[in-house]
């Protein structure tokens, strides 16, 4: 029998659209990680910062929050 996980997190509408979410940082490693896997086949969705959707300790991003972005990735679509 399967039990369902509740989680106190909100659903990322992203997600249920095939998005992954991957990490979230700022420049310059922001874009060396977004160039990364689009070279690797995926396509690649930059998002603002939101510290309600990281899971994680963000109070020192929230200092900042404008420079840090969040990546989102999917494989993708062959056309064919």
């Amino acid at each position: 029998m399967t039990v369902p996980i509740r989680s106190s997190m909100p659903v990322d509408p992203l997600v249920l659209e095939g998005w992954e979410r991957q990490n979230t940082l700022d420049e310059p490693r922001l874009s060396d990680v977004a160039e990364m896997y689009r070279e690797t086949g995926f396509e690649v969705r930059i998002e603002p910062f939101d510290p309600d959707k990281e899971s994680g300790c963000t109070e020192c991003m929230k200092a900042s929050a404008e420079k840090y972005k969040t990546i989102y990735t999917r494989r993708l679509q062959v056309q064919g």
